[in-house]
């Protein structure tokens, strides 16, 4: 047998330092069939990126068919993965966000008529938790393409991001784990040389010009990598190839330009959904009659016809300040909010902006209902969940229900993220929380209605959040130079427009933002701008529309949520309150008809729909792990007389004993002269001696009662 040292010739490294932590990009060793491969090493975190192409174009699809794989690996983080088959399974929810981060500033930078297959695979195979993973896979994603023939960016030039925080006055690149948790807020963002082409955002009530200074700094942080990318695609970058564009007869679109472009724009003139698409369907009715047997090919590029026809009216109306309901480029539409809207649920808010609408439902429960997490990152569970949901009949589509959308989990985390940061502590209101928002009719903006439901929903089941939370999305459309914002878009300027930049927060800053783009970046003039129409509009939808319909959070929660009362033991103790094998917990909730959850730390969270179930339960934990104090009063009760003194309990199954010389100021002849049993005294605790006796002092306590003009008789 003839055994041969493999070789790998074709092996670079490139290197450059990015946060003052090493990033080294590897090509030419591992997974050599794909189109192109680099391995990323950021710190420890190492994350494999590769980029495939199909040979051939997809037939019959209209849109570039591009999927970003995230593969979460938790050998990555030395575990071995839960559930029956200890295997990796479907992605996690932030698995599923790092793909759409990945993808959302690449996918305009490809030729749009492009229709090959193209799968990017990000596989995490070590986390160094200082170092996210999801910036390491972005950037490899980048470099990898930008290497391969695959045809991407060849005026914007390849992408790169950052993480960034804020602390103390001072912005953080890629800040570590430990600074991470401390940082007023955490971002991403993404760029190419000259332009932003994504932010996602969260951020404890940020204002705008911080916001504006960290894209910059970000910004400035990316460049570097981005030489490294370029300096890769100078000496390695292989040729694109060439691909078979998308057929279109311009010769077909020109002629029904010419005919139908003003019969379009009255279709598309009415703030109408329904009105425009059935003024628009009897238009398309006319033009298959009129040339669909000069071109038969008039029905299979029917959508792309639609779609460069309206956009023509569109974009040259918002070029002209012209929207197709009429609105300023400052006005919102009509809106509506309203809470209680749902009996027996915790609480719910309907919003309402256009022919948006998004009903919000919020949950209470114990601190066990809290959903664990079994990822490669450091969070191991979630408190509070938002889950949004966008069913067909939202769009007036008859549709099947499946299972969410990456869409439906980004928008879900996008208003999870704009309310997490304003719910009070764990410590404050002991309780799990879950948002539910139904949309119920779509019309764009569906993710910001869902934030102001959501906040609406929270303080209608009492939560008791620091600010109320509201949400606007910002447009935008573009000539040349040229180019002119405008809020609230609704769905046809989302489609047709360049950009849906969403902000949320409160009266006093930022707390998420989620910026998609359709072109190739925005420039800082164009963020700024859009921070400041978002920040009108966020104020007036608060002011105008929320805030009268619940100013604050209800003062007590639903009849139907559970009723909470937490308390803190020594964690020596929580053996004592569970019992060998769960018996006297289990006989506390037989009793009371409480529901306990105690955790590690010794964080007991008793609940129950009856508050004096909660009461009694927590009455029995305090007697378990009771523990008396020297120098401290009790009033007890007399539970056994003996010659030389009494027993007192100072709790249920914890006493001490007052000896027959501490019972008065004067001599004692017999305790009953002074006790019986069933007697209630106060009894101060002198000693507890090495065995755990308890010794108390009658006279002692009745003394400082008297000297406090305290009554001695009662509690």
């Amino acid at each position: 047998m003839i055994i041969r040292n493999r070789e790998f010739p074709g092996y670079k490294q490139y290197s450059t330092t990015l946060a003052g932590r090493p990033l080294t990009l590897e090509v030419g060793k591992l997974a050599e069939l794909a189109n192109a491969a680099v391995l990323v090493k950021y710190g420890e975190t190492t994350v494999l990126v590769t980029a495939t192409a199909s040979p051939r174009p997809r037939d019959g699809i209209d849109y570039f068919p591009l999927g970003v794989d995230f593969e979460e690996k938790i050998y990555s983080v030395g575990r071995i993965p839960g559930g029956y088959l200890r295997k990796e399974g479907r992605p996690s929810e932030r698995g599923i966000l790092a793909s759409r981060m990945i993808d959302r500033p690449m996918r305009p930078l490809f030729p749009s008529d492009l229709r090959n297959d193209v799968i990017i695979a990000c596989t995490v195979m070590a986390v160094d938790y200082d170092n996210a993973p999801e910036i390491a896979a972005m950037i490899g994603a980048s470099a990898a393409v930008s290497i391969s023939d695959i045809p991407f960016s060849p005026t914007a030039g390849p992408i790169a991001g950052v993480g960034l925080g804020y602390l103390d006055g001072k912005f953080l690149i890629n800040p570590t784990s430990a600074e991470r948790r401390q940082s007023e807020m955490y971002c991403t963002i993404a760029g190419t040389a000259e332009k932003i082409v994504m932010i996602e955002a969260g951020g404890n009530q940020i204002a705008e010009d911080v916001m504006l200074g960290g894209i910059i700094a970000a910004h400035d942080a990316i460049k570097p990598v981005i030489a490294l990318i370029n300096q890769m695609v100078a000496e390695i970058g292989k040729p694109k190839f060439e691909y078979a564009k998308a057929s279109f007869n311009e010769e077909l679109f020109q002629k029904i330009t010419d005919k139908y472009l003003e019969e379009v724009k009255y279709c598309m003139d009415t703030d109408d959904k329904n009105v425009r698409e059935a003024r628009y369907n009897a238009v398309v009715e006319k033009m298959i009659a009129e040339f669909g047997e000069e071109y038969p090919e008039i029905n299979a590029q029917l959508e792309e016809i639609t779609y460069k026809i309206q956009k023509k009216v569109v974009k040259a109306w918002l070029l002209q300040g012209k929207r197709v309901d009429g609105r300023a480029m400052n006005e919102i539409r009509p809106l509506s909010a309203e809470v209680g809207v749902i009996p027996r649920v915790h609480g719910s808010g309907l919003f309402t902006r256009g022919q948006t609408q998004v009903l919000s439902v919020a949950t209470l429960d114990t601190i066990s209902a809290a959903q664990n997490l079994d990822t490669i990152f450091e969070e191991t569970s979630k408190r509070y969940m938002h889950h949004y949901n966008f069913p067909s009949f939202s769009t007036g589509e008859a549709k099947p229900s499946r299972s969410a959308s990456r869409r439906e989990i980004g928008h879900g985390a996008l208003a999870e993220k704009a309310l997490e940061v304003v719910l009070p502590s764990i410590e404050e209101f002991p309780y799990a929380i879950r948002v539910v928002s139904e949309v119920l009719s779509s019309n764009g903006s569906t993710s910001q209605g869902a934030i102001c439901g959501s906040t609406l929903a929270l303080m209608d089941a009492g939560v008791p959040i620091k600010a109320p939370v509201a949400g606007i999305s910002c447009g935008l459309i573009s000539e040349g130079d040229k180019w002119t914002t405008f809020i609230d878009i609704q769905g046809v300027e989302d489609f047709h427009g360049e950009m849906d930049f969403k902000v949320a927060g409160t009266k006093k800053g930022i707390t998420a933002i989620q910026m998609d783009l359709k072109n190739d970046g925005l420039t800082y003039d164009i963020i700024k701008n859009a921070f400041e129409i978002t920040r009108e509009a966020r104020l007036q939808i608060l002011d105008e529309i929320m805030l009268p319909v619940i100013a604050e959070p209800r003062d007590e929660l639903a009849p139907t949520a559970p009723k909470m009362i937490s308390m803190k033991i020594h964690p020596d103790k929580i053996r004592e309150v569970i019992g060998s094998g769960g018996k006297v917990i289990q006989k506390i909730v037989a009793d009371t008809g409480a529901k306990i959850d105690i955790e590690d730390d010794g964080s007991v969270y008793i609940s129950s729909s009856d508050i004096e179930a909660c009461r009694a339960a927590k009455k029995i934990i305090d007697s378990i792990v009771f523990v008396p104090e020297v120098g401290q009063l009790y009033y007890g009760k007399v539970v056994r007389i003996i010659p030389i003194g009494a027993f007192v309990e100072l709790v249920p199954g914890k006493d001490g004993m007052v000896h027959i010389s501490k019972l008065e100021n004067h001599r004692v002849e017999k305790v009953e002269d002074v006790l019986k049993e069933g007697d209630m005294t106060w009894v101060k605790v002198t000693e507890i001696d090495e065995r755990g006796r308890v010794n108390l002092s009658r006279k002692e306590a009745i003394k400082e009662r008297q000297a406090a003009g305290l009554p001695i008789d009662r509690a």
